[in-house]
């Protein structure tokens, strides 16, 4: 048996020792038969970005056939503002290769990410997921490989001060217990996630780290491996449930919010992303970035403010995006540089083999992994990560369509800090990400046809999107609320809890 399946902390896909793709509606059935399950959760998101839940009992096994196979109907109108309350019933249906046993609940449930359908038993054109399929589909279609893609999870973790081992302000990055205070609940968090299928690279703390009104602020991450784009977006989707579940039942508060306090760091949801064909990562050639990798780059870059209305969806979004706070301003790329939007992290395709040299005992391997991928920095927690992912693949196929592809990533590469004083002539040539959600709403109106394009965002999508941005009026926000502590506090308040 693959040793994948084995060693997955999946209950689910370690017993019926196959794949997720793989599972079928028998081998659900089964797992439910033979391991005492006597709930049934479907879960799906909404308009609000938020996971939500449908239960059922398993009366008989005629019964649970039936809501394996048709699913269940829904309120659309409830869940989705386009959806007029006249006609708005959908379906739900079920994706087997999500299914989970339920971390939380008492009685022994299954619980399973669902797909929307229409009246017509069509999949939802204007479901996000929908949007992600068809935007992974065409760029499969037009360029022959696959694009995949991971999230770095950022968050705040709140609790009573107890006066112990106080952290260092702003100096959290990968600290240990006993200054680091909420380690042991994020590796519980981490382990749960896995449970639900998703695919952890890491967890730690990050920068963020001070004390306010007797309560720690502990900012934490957990970045995801890269796995299929629609893979990626469903972990993120659960990851975020997980935590915050988690965090009720001990007593905690959980923020994914962009900016909680000024001055300290805020918290993005940073998207890497790589392009394979035939099971080798396409974004690496002869030890360098590809030029497969540079297209992509640069399709992404072509319509990044267009995509802040995916990735960046309240007002404090733009409270992140500033200079000095290790967050993107302007439009641009760059090797290990934190001052970029779009940024090639290190990538293990140097020479030497550091295993080898750290443990002299062992042999040098003579493979190089494939491990390079590329990240768009821009995003935060208020993103819906189906729109987002969906329009930097929508993107990145642009930019295999352009035949200036190649020189504009050798105008818009940067290899300096372009907020130092003396890279100004830089910074002024490059284009700026929107300051505000007018802004963003703007540019996605203006590259509304790129995206439109094909179906893979209906306008209807796009109009709401817009109507939504706009509702903020935001435009003036940062001059209004300058020096005035106690309406940036609301403001914090209002979306604290994000996505």
């Amino acid at each position: 048996m693959n040793s994948n399946i084995t060693l997955s902390p999946n209950k689910v896909v370690q017993y019926l020792g196959k794949s997720p793709k793989d599972i079928m509606k028998a081998d659900i059935i089964r797992f439910i038969k033979e391991n005492d399950i006597h709930m049934v959760n479907f879960m799906y998101p909404a308009d609000d970005n938020r996971l939500k839940t449908l239960n059922f009992v398993i009366n008989n096994e005629e019964y649970l056939d039936s809501i394996l196979t048709y699913g269940e109907r829904v309120d659309g109108s409830s869940l989705f503002p386009f959806i007029e309350a006249g006609n708005s019933d959908l379906y739900v249906i079920p994706r087997f290769s999500t299914a989970f046993v339920d971390p939380f609940a008492e009685i022994p449930t299954l619980s399973m990410l669902c797909s929307f359908f229409n009246n017509e038993g069509k999949p939802l054109s204007s479901s996000p997921e929908q949007s992600l399929r068809r935007a992974l589909q065409l760029f499969r279609e037009e360029t022959g490989m696959d694009f995949y893609a991971m999230g770095e999870l950022e968050y705040y973790v709140i609790s009573d001060d107890i006066g112990l081992f106080g952290a260092t302000d702003q100096k959290g990055y990968h600290e240990s217990a006993p200054f680091a205070k909420f380690n042991d609940f994020r590796t519980e968090c981490m382990y749960l996630i896995a449970q639900t299928g998703g695919q952890i690279k890491y967890g730690h703390n990050e920068v963020g780290n001070f004390t306010l009104n007797n309560k720690i602020f502990e900012q934490n991450e957990i970045e995801f491996l890269p796995v299929d784009a629609l893979e990626a977006a469903d972990s993120l989707m659960l990851a975020k449930w997980i935590i915050r579940t988690l965090a009720m039942k001990k007593g905690y508060d959980v923020t994914f919010a962009p900016k909680i306090t000024e001055g300290k760091a805020g918290s993005g949801l940073h998207i890497h992303f790589k392009l394979m064909k035939e099971g080798h990562n396409m974004m690496i050639e002869d030890g360098r970035l590809s030029d497969n990798a540079k297209r992509a780059i640069v399709g992404i870059l072509e319509y990044a403010d267009a995509i802040t209305a995916m990735g960046n969806k309240v007002p404090t979004s733009y409270f992140r995006l500033v200079p000095h706070q290790e967050a993107p301003t302007s439009i641009c790329w760059g090797d290990r540089n934190r001052s970029v939007l779009v940024r090639v992290p290190l990538g293990w395709t140097g020479e030497n083999d550091m295993c080898s040299q750290a443990n002299p005992l062992e042999t040098a391997s003579a493979v190089k992994p494939e491990k390079q991928t590329v990240e768009l920095r821009s995003a935060d927690g208020s993103a819906d990560v189906y729109q987002l992912i969906a329009a930097m693949v929508t993107a990145a196929r642009k930019g295999f369509e352009n035949p200036d592809a190649l020189k504009r990533a050798e105008e818009l590469y940067v290899s300096v800090n372009i907020h130092n004083d003396a890279n100004k002539d830089k910074l002024n040539s490059l284009k700026s990400l929107p300051t505000n959600c007018a802004e963003s709403a703007k540019a996605l109106d203006a590259a509304r046809a790129v995206f439109e394009e094909h179906d893979i965002f209906p306008p209807q999508m796009i109009d709401g999107i817009i109507k939504k941005l706009k509702s903020y009026n935001d435009k003036n926000l940062r001059t209004e609320l300058s020096g005035n502590r106690q309406e940036m506090l609301n403001l914090v308040n209002k979306y604290w809890h994000c996505g």
